[in-house]
């Protein structure tokens, strides 16, 4: 049997049994009673809610990787990439149009096959646990921009890349990162005026209490800002957040308006507070390296596979072309990256704590974005003690009960630029 065509199937398979066993973990590592750190906040009956809702998020997202999982075996045995191709090749056009018409089609069949979860997802488990405010006007609209998003940006991306690996030669896997790099660092720039208000509404915070507390704070963090916005969060959740977004002269404050109704003033410059801590200890610019860093690693491993025969005959494909080997490389490609999203997320929790560590210098002492994160965990029925698999395999943030002891050991200092 073909290796590539194993060595596949195993990470497709093998992933899901272990997305199954660390799911099952996590969901047995709940505790049967709310944290003391809780107390007061959460009676008996709506940690039950929460815990009803962590079990019918899990089972939900083990249903659709898994569904997911045995369609995409399926379309591989099957030979469904070599009928794409053939598809794709009736026009009889060029590589770089035939590969964006190949692209299209695996594109629209994995929305097709991912539309029905989304809107389970959407208007019945969250429905159910009243977070959704989405209507299906709504819902299909972000659909449907979603879908013309990938089309203009991904595709443009993927044509350019096609095209470096068709007349660049050896370096093209060079070529190739420092366009895309370049051009995602051009979106850094452009989304927040051109991409985020075509999904949300954003509108300036009116005068008041809230307004006038954040400017004088940014004042004395010296902190230029083109605006401080309100998003219309909930259109869709009644989930919080909040969010800096731009850079240098574009940098901007975004509140959800879901944040703005739960969170007191003291909260509020905490949570911004950590954000900015983001900012000042240079997360950003780090985490934005080490993702450069990784995608040029990504492209050297893709120039190696360029039309290479044995992965395409685990594909059953007839004609070998360089945008196909695109979409095979990332089947390969997978573990690697796993692997990497792992460091990446033990790098990003280290980056919460010294967040967090900022916004208590910052904002004065603990006690305001400890408040914070204890209502966001409640309002969003976040899981409380989740499994450490779980947290060392997937998560970004540490978990609330580990912030908080850790926030509960820090004392205010004079000069937040001290802080490490």
């Amino acid at each position: 049997m073909n290796f590539y065509l194993v060595f596949i199937l195993t990470v497709l398979i093998g992933g899901w049994l272990l997305e199954l066993a660390v799911e099952m973990l996590n969901l047995r590592h709940r505790s049967p009673e709310p944290p003391e750190e809780f107390a007061g906040m959460i009676d008996e009956g709506k940690y039950r809610k929460m815990g009803r809702y962590l079990r019918d998020r899990t089972g939900f997202g083990l249903v659709s990787s898994g569904t997911t999982t045995v369609l995409t075996v399926v379309f591989i045995l099957a030979g469904g990439f070599n009928l794409a191709d053939r598809w794709a090749r009736v026009p009889g056009w060029g590589e770089v149009p035939t590969g964006l018409l190949f692209a299209g089609i695996l594109v629209v069949l994995a929305a097709l096959v991912r539309l029905p979860f989304s809107y389970y997802g959407t208007f019945v488990i969250e429905e159910k646990y009243g977070f959704n405010r989405s209507t299906r006007r709504v819902f299909f609209g972000d659909l449907a921009k979603g879908l013309l998003l990938a089309a203009l940006i991904g595709g443009a991306v993927f044509a350019l890349v096609i095209r470096l690996f068709e007349t660049a030669g050896p370096i093209a896997w060079l070529w190739c990162w420092a366009a895309v790099s370049a051009f995602q660092l051009f979106l850094v720039f452009i989304a927040p005026v051109t991409i985020l208000p075509l999904f949300n509404k954003f509108t300036p915070l009116p005068e008041g209490e809230v307004r006038s507390a954040i400017e004088e704070w940014a004042a004395g963090e010296k902190l230029k800002l083109k605006g401080i916005f309100v998003m219309d969060a909930s259109r869709r959740s009644t989930k919080t957040n909040a969010f800096f977004t731009g850079l240098g002269k574009s940098r901007r404050i975004v509140l959800f308006d879901t944040l703005m109704e739960k969170h007191n003033v003291e909260e509020l410059l905490a949570v911004l507070a950590h954000e900015l801590g983001h900012w000042r200890r240079g997360h950003i610019l780090k985490m934005t390296a080490l993702n450069a860093a990784s995608a040029a690693v990504m492209f050297y491993l893709l120039s190696l596979f360029i039309g290479n025969a044995g992965l395409f005959a685990a594909f059953r494909m007839e004609n070998i072309s360089i945008y196909a080997s695109i979409f095979f490389f990332a089947f390969l490609y997978a573990p690697i990256e796993s692997v990497l999203g792992i460091g990446k997320s033990w790098l990003s929790r280290r980056h919460e704590y010294a967040a967090d560590r900022y916004s208590v210098r910052s904002a004065g002492g603990p006690e305001g974005l400890i408040s914070a994160l204890k209502k966001l965990s409640v309002e969003n029925f976040s899981h409380l003690n989740p499994h450490p698999l779980k947290v060392f395999l997937s998560y970004s943030h540490p978990p609330i009960l580990e912030r908080i002891r850790a926030l509960k050991k820090e004392a205010p200092a004079a000069d937040p630029a001290s802080a490490s």
